[in-house]
């Protein structure tokens, strides 16, 4: 395997980035023989890629500190790629970073020019996890061209309901910054919005194109119903999603469990 630490200037960040690239690569149980090779892993044609997101507080080396994704990603042979966004909610800032701008346009670019991962969106995916998983739905949604699946875990993925019960200073996002242009006189108008994760799905559905979606969470996580509420609406406007639910909580001892579900059905 080869996991690689990455480090460019991003134009779109106007500053120099870190994130993890992982690359499948034959291993011990790759059929190498002095006299047989198989070859296990198409790199002119390009192998499946996976835009891994992390949730609050986290960067580029959560996956790689809390879970075992190199393993499991080299046994499916798929390429993940990890990189940081702050709590920024995979949002460009205002005033800040263009995180958004970052993940749909610069970094596919990056990624697809230096290692040897595919440009077929039927082999490009997104999946995260808490803010992450609605990082991977956003930008899976938001941009259907160029993700065919995306997966989210644990996912705040009602954003409007979110924000209307959050306690102003008592959490680490920017909310402000983040969604400033429905931002207005105190109050987020985020429902029906360009960040609303139903009016992005109607919007690609009138449009023809929908990427499938994947959805876990735990009985014990403190987003249980909320993501209850998001399945119910989604299988409502007859969405292409699989929705999985178990044992667990909002902690890596999930996500590291179902992030195998994840690659399974991404490859599937």
């Amino acid at each position: 395997m080869a996991l690689m630490e990455t480090h460019y200037y991003s134009f779109s960040m106007k500053s120099n980035v870190t994130m993890n690239v992982f690359i499948p690569t034959p291993g011990s149980d790759g059929s190498i023989t002095q006299m047989n090779t198989t070859d296990k892993y198409d790199y002119a044609k390009g192998i499946p890629v996976v835009y891994l997101l992390h949730g609050a507080y986290g960067d580029a080396f959560s996956w790689v500190r809390y879970s075992n994704i190199d393993r499991y990603a080299q046994e499916r042979g798929i390429a993940v790629v990890m990189a940081s966004a702050e709590n920024s909610f995979y949002q460009d800032l205002k005033g800040g970073n263009a995180y958004y701008t970052f993940f749909t346009e610069e970094l596919p670019k990056f990624i697809q020019n230096v290692f040897p991962v595919s440009r077929d969106r039927e082999k490009t995916y997104v999946a995260g996890f808490s803010m992450g998983g609605y990082g991977a739905w956003y930008l899976g949604l938001s941009r259907p061209d160029l993700f065919s699946k995306a997966a989210s875990m644990s996912g705040a993925l009602d954003i409007a309901g979110l924000c209307k019960n959050r306690v102003p200073g008592n959490d680490p996002f920017p909310w402000e910054a983040a969604f400033a242009d429905v931002y207005e006189n105190g109050e987020f108008h985020l429902a029906g919005s360009r960040y609303d994760l139903f009016a992005l799905y109607d919007r690609d559905k009138a449009a023809g194109q929908v990427p499938k979606l994947y959805q876990a969470v735990g009985y014990k996580d403190f987003l249980y119903q909320s993501n209850c509420y998001v399945r119910e609406q989604m299988e409502k406007r007859g969405a292409d999603l699989l929705y999985e639910e178990g044992e667990g909580a909002h902690d890596w001892n999930f996500w590291d469990r179902y992030i195998q579900h994840i690659l399974d059905w991404l490859l599937a």
